[in-house]
């Protein structure tokens, strides 16, 4: 998988492309993990992103329990698939799709 940063303001944008799975969800816990002090608007971007493991899943509930605190956080250009795991999982609730 690989990470892409963005930065602007107090605005964090991590674009992922791959897949989010038991070997990939260490290295974005890395990327987030103690690493969204000042952000107020974490925005994850998911249009190159096939597929999202409960791993994965546990690395985005992480990180919406801290942004609720200090901000927001959205899911971007989720594909029909990964859309459909949010749905049965109930993250669909929990987490702020466009």
């Amino acid at each position: 998988m690989q990470i892409t940063k963005t930065v602007e303001n107090d605005n964090l944008t991590l674009s992922l492309e791959g897949r989010l799975d038991t070997l990939t969800a260490p290295q974005l816990e890395a990327e987030v993990n103690g690493k969204l002090d000042g952000v107020k608007t974490l925005i994850f971007d998911f249009q190159n992103l096939a597929y999202v493991s409960s791993a994965g899943l546990r690395i985005l509930f992480m990180a919406q329990k801290i942004m609720n605190k200090q901000g927001k956080m959205i899911v971007r250009n989720a594909n029909a698939d990964i859309k459909d795991i949010f749905t049965v999982t109930g993250f669909s609730n929990i987490l702020t799709l466009e």
